[in-house]
């Protein structure tokens, strides 16, 4: 490493040190030794309710969950370039400080300011190799006005990534606005990368289940679009996909689906998370 590579010590105790188990004193980090665990990187819980309910022992439990499924499914080594489209208040950037080594990245964007703003201040001075962005888009139930996402270009060069991941985002997206950030997710991953992508599978099996009691949502409603919700005044508060159409659409920009796990949100028996999660590889 160069002279002047680094600002100062603690940041080379956060890219290299904690990473290799080696000692550190809260006097070398100015007191925040502690925080680097991820422990104390916990949003209030007003910023926390925005992205989902349960407050902080849920904000917890869902980012250690999904660095598992990174690591089982995805293969997610600890040197990769990772970007989060939709990263809320960092409920799984804060999870995946403890697994990226000093040569791995992360980039995340919300279209949440105040959710953005929290990880700008509280996780990027810790960690310099994860970096927020807010992106003024429009969005109905944040009140905010800008551009559709369905023109919205992800400012990342070609095959930036090595992986890229999106939870809870495509159950709140309309086809023509999930087909732009799918050809974006295409470009800037590389060839070989891989996905991780969360939705609302309609299969015969989720159209069965639905309805019952253990069911937690209930797509009555076929939208104009080609998805279908369960409320026609709110339609973009959950929105189902019949699984051939997100393999049509993933097929069509080079993303090929190479394992489906079945969510619980249907009501379906043993499921193995709250939503279906597909992992796809680029051709």
């Amino acid at each position: 490493m160069k002279k002047g590579q680094l600002a100062s010590g603690w940041e080379h105790y956060v890219l290299y040190g904690f990473h290799e188990s080696r000692p550190g004193t809260p006097e070398a980090g100015g007191g925040k030794v502690g925080l680097l665990t991820g422990a104390e990187l916990v949003p209030p819980r007003n910023l926390i309710d925005l992205v989902g309910p349960g407050g902080p022992d849920a904000y917890r439990r869902i980012g250690a969950e999904f660095l598992s499924h990174f690591k089982s499914l995805a293969h997610l080594q600890p040197n990769e370039r990772i970007l989060d489209v939709g990263c809320g208040c960092g409920r799984i950037a804060v999870a995946l400080t403890r697994y990226l080594d000093a040569e791995g990245s992360y980039e995340g964007f919300d279209i949440v300011a105040d959710l953005v703003a929290w990880c700008q201040q509280n996780i990027a001075p810790r960690f310099p190799n994860f970096k927020f962005h807010h992106v003024l888009l429009r969005n109905d139930a944040y009140g905010q006005k800008g551009p559709s996402a369905s023109e919205y270009g992800f400012p990342y060069q070609d095959s930036s990534f090595d992986f890229v991941f999106l939870t809870s985002v495509f159950t709140h997206m309309f086809p023509h606005d999930m087909e732009n950030y799918t050809r974006e997710i295409s470009r800037v991953l590389r060839k070989g990368g891989r996905t991780l992508i969360t939705f609302f599978l309609l299969t015969p099996e989720s159209i069965r289940c639905m309805g019952g009691s253990s069911s937690l949502f209930s797509f009555k409603y076929a939208h104009p679009s080609g998805c279908w919700c369960t409320d026609e005044k709110n339609p973009e508060g959950a929105l189902a996909y019949p699984e051939t159409t997100v393999r049509n659409l993933f097929g069509r920009h080079g993303l090929n689906i190479t394992e489906v796990r079945y969510g619980s949100w249907s009501g379906r028996a043993g499921g193995f998370s709250s939503q279906d999660i597909t992992i796809s590889l680029k051709q």
